[in-house]
């Protein structure tokens, strides 16, 4: 059954007025914080009662080992590291590299609202030594580590294309993923144009990656890459837009799943809701990137509950008339909700009973069963 949590959604109008005093774009209120003054890392030790030896502490107030968690990340090198970060906005980038292993960051609340890793670069925003950033460099945090694991964090990207009419690059990631064995456990990912990256580290790597009972957000390709990603118990909002007369509005998934992988993206026991009017967006469309034009994205939604914003006629359309959806590998299964409903059978393809007992978390993730893991 679909995820109908009400509590974790707070949206990212909902912590950038206090971040960033965009009160007339957003109506934002700031995020509670639950762990106490005396406690900021709450059942998670402190620096004078270390879980273990390779645990630091993050907090904005100076309570902890270090202020940021760019700075937290550099001091842990190596691997099997685990960052406790207190309540509050740390406005960095972040990147963790290939030989930061095994790393873990909690957020020491438990609730994803209280602690939020944010910036504002988007693909156009110019690089101070020249050039824009890219989709990639826009990217809030970067994780290519393999065995990452986050719990209660909430990633964001606050670009906001009112703000720079100027720029026409307007991808603006909160967070690109490209480590095999990523796991993120109630977290929030909020943004508009591409907002979670879930990706590989190279064509021929099939990073496998977990989302449970997360929130992610956007408009334009929100959820998008070439990883192996499971999601489940999970939560996608749509939002509105008034900078668009008409639809489509955006496109929740854009996967661009390597050819030779047999598996790309499986949501499942999920939830799809909007603020748009409906039917304004599409629930896919394929991206084969000009880096692999051999790519062939794959995409199974089944028994998620999808909400009147998506186009039950016509859920699906083309990045490019180059590589139609139709010859991609797109399906559904036991979907539910307006959106769900299939009036138009040649646009809704839908596996079949033996097919969907191998479209499985266990199927896609293998050896590897991140939900069984305890914090």
């Amino acid at each position: 059954m679909p995820s109908h949590d009400t509590r974790l959604p707070l949206s990212r109008r909902g912590f950038l007025l206090a971040s960033t005093g965009a009160a007339a774009a957003l109506a934002l209120a700031p995020a509670p914080a639950h762990a106490g003054a005396r406690r900021p890392f709450g059942r998670f030790g402190s620096p004078t009662a270390r879980l273990t030896p390779q645990t630091l502490y993050v907090d904005p107030k100076g309570r902890g080992d270090h202020t940021t968690v760019k700075d937290a990340v550099t001091a842990a090198t190596g691997s099997g590291w685990t960052l406790v970060l207190a309540p509050g906005t740390y406005r960095e980038t972040v990147a963790v590299d290939v030989t930061r292993t095994e790393a873990t960051w909690i957020g020491a609340s438990e609730d994803p609202r209280d602690v939020v890793i944010v910036y504002d670069n988007a693909a156009g925003t110019p690089k101070p030594g020249g050039g824009t950033y890219g989709t990639t460099g826009s990217a809030t945090t970067t994780v290519q580590a393999d065995g990452f694991t986050a719990r209660w964090i909430t990633f964001a990207n606050d670009w906001l294309r009112a703000d720079h009419p100027g720029i026409t690059g307007t991808q603006a990631v909160a967070i690109k993923v490209q480590g095999d064995r990523s796991a993120f456990h109630h977290c929030r990912f909020l943004g508009h144009q591409d907002t979670l990256y879930a990706d590989s580290i190279a064509l021929t790597s099939f990073a496998r990656q977990y989302f449970s009972h997360c929130y992610a957000e956007g408009d334009v390709d929100f959820v998008f890459g070439r990883a192996t990603a499971v999601y489940e118990h999970c939560h996608f909002r749509t939002l509105n837009r008034t900078d668009l007369a008409a639809a489509p509005y955006g496109f929740v998934f854009a996967p661009s799943t390597a050819g030779a992988n047999p598996r790309g993206y499986l949501v499942t026991r999920s939830r799809v809701g909007s603020e748009a009017p409906d039917s304004f967006y599409k629930l896919a469309r394929p991206w084969v990137p000009s880096s692999d034009t051999t790519a062939r994205p794959s995409l199974v939604v089944r028994d998620t509950w999808l909400g009147p914003g998506i186009d039950a006629a016509a859920p699906y359309t083309n990045m490019s008339d180059a590589f139609p959806w139709q010859n991609q590998r797109f399906a559904e299964y036991r979907n539910t909700g307006p959106g769900a409903r299939i009036t138009v059978p040649e646009n809704r393809p839908q596996l079949t009973r033996e097919k969907a007992e191998s479209a499985t978390r266990e199927a896609y993730l293998g050896d590897w069963k991140p939900w069984k893991e305890a914090c």
